[in-house]
């Protein structure tokens, strides 16, 4: 009786038998019977590090979608993440503010802060303040967008705002400071409690607009602030 015959097939790079002709026919039958190859340690980390990023997206938008507006003014930690709207303003990106400012029919309102001078210099040291660069014919007003105002404070607030919109409550206003700055969400929400009614608010502030691409140029403080 002729023994039956057994075929011995190779793994290519493995040398490992599959079995007699029964298992050469249920190779074929199957995709393959090697070993699924290792994964790539270069795939497997790439693929980890695209997955970490977007999940730093991700945490990042919910914590950006997490700023609600608070029922009055911001009072403490100015420099934080701010919410993505303004009741009763409307929000603008720089793009959109720069529309407004080469239309010319805006007045674009900076309140960037003016930094304390410092009470421990020696006697007789000069200071001098830090420049500050902002949008090309803006009206600085520094100091108003704190959570509550001296009176002294608010009546000089006023009169910029009416200086700067010729007295007409209907003319447009642009507030503007730093991005994740509560000053001008303060300061825009605080000109609409004056009777303002055209209120815009442009959260990137200075730093986005110069990062679009658009001119900055230095700006001194109105009069009369504290």
């Amino acid at each position: 009786m002729t023994p039956p015959v057994r075929l011995r097939t190779e793994i290519p790079g493995r040398g490992a038998r599959c079995g007699s002709a029964l298992a050469l026919v249920l190779r074929y039958a199957r995709p393959s019977c090697r070993a699924a190859p290792a994964p790539s340690p270069i795939g497997a980390g790439a693929s980890f590090f695209a997955g970490a990023l977007l999940l730093i997206g991700l945490l990042a938008g919910a914590a950006q979608a997490a700023v609600e507006e608070p029922a009055g003014y911001r009072q403490d930690e100015y420099r934080a993440p701010v919410p993505a709207t303004l009741a009763g303003a409307v929000v603008v990106t720089p793009a959109e503010a720069h529309a407004l400012w080469s239309a010319g029919e805006a007045a674009f309102i900076d309140v960037m802060p003016r930094a304390p001078k410092p009470a421990n210099l020696p006697e007789g040291t000069l200071w001098h303040e830090k420049p500050r660069l902002s949008i090309p014919g803006a009206v600085w007003l520094p100091n108003v967008g704190y959570g509550g105002l001296a009176n002294v404070m608010d009546a000089w607030f006023r009169a910029g705002l009416s200086a700067a919109s010729g007295g007409d409550p209907a003319h447009p206003l642009v507030f503007f400071c730093l991005p994740e700055c509560w000053m001008s969400w303060n300061a825009a929400k605080r000109a609409m409690s004056y009777g303002y009614s055209r209120v815009y608010w442009m959260p990137e502030g200075s730093t986005g607009w110069g990062d679009a691409g658009y001119p900055l140029e230095p700006v001194e403080p109105e009069p009369g602030g504290q």
